[in-house]
């Protein structure tokens, strides 16, 4: 697949299928993940994949509790505005999320595959997330959608914790979740503010020097 491909068109993919990934595939995509780098080559990290139904079944009511306190939470206000002015463009994206986000939430049992990252002694996550990433695309590569998500460990980590079995004296972070499945969508490019309107150059406003209104791949 061209590297750009990848890049662009590797978006959240929440409505998959529930067929197994094949463990040949589960290997390139951890394989290609430990190639990334971590704070000071350190590679301090673990990951745990969880395709088990017993397991999946004690972690999906805390996770659909977490995404529910999520949204009366953190995302009030912006669920708020959006409901206020549906028929605005950001309000029908918000939405568009929300109902994504949910529809993985009421289905956390169905999806074939979840990746736990954790780290220790960096609780921004900084050497961890190019190994999540890179995951990601790797199983991009291999038409496997994913998403990535850390509510849990927001609302519900130490029983999450438990129920994975992590070391309680061994400082692990939950960093974050990641689902796999074959997505029942089709892959596209990730509709995204333009470039311009979010980057500056030099001092906070400052202009960039460049605009792209338009995605530069496949076109540009």
């Amino acid at each position: 697949m061209d590297l750009h491909e990848a890049l662009y068109t590797t978006r959240a993919m929440r409505r998959v299928r529930p067929d197994p990934i094949p463990l040949d595939v589960q290997a390139r995509i951890l394989d290609a993940a430990i190639r990334a780098p971590s704070g000071g080559n350190t590679q301090d990290w673990r990951f745990l994949l969880v395709d088990d139904p017993g397991v999946k079944a004690k972690i999906g009511p805390l996770y659909r509790d977490s995404i529910d306190q999520l949204w009366k939470t953190i995302y009030a206000q912006r669920i708020a505005d959006a409901q206020a002015n549906p028929g605005d463009p950001e309000s029908v994206q918000t939405m568009k999320v929300i109902r994504s986000a949910q529809h993985l939430a009421d289905h956390f049992e169905d999806v074939p595959l979840y990746l736990f990252g954790f780290v220790r002694l960096d609780p921004s996550g900084g050497s961890i997330f190019p190994a999540i990433w890179s995951a990601q695309l790797a199983a991009r590569a291999a038409g496997v959608g994913s998403a990535l998500t850390s509510v849990l460990g927001v609302f519900h980590g130490p029983e999450t914790l438990e129920i994975l079995g992590v070391p309680a004296d061994e400082h692990w972070i939950m960093a974050c979740c990641v689902s796999f499945g074959f997505p029942t969508g089709r892959w596209d490019v990730a509709a995204r503010r333009p470039v311009h309107e979010v980057s500056y150059r030099n001092q906070w406003g400052g202009d960039p020097g460049f605009e792209v209104p338009e995605p530069l791949w496949p076109n540009g």
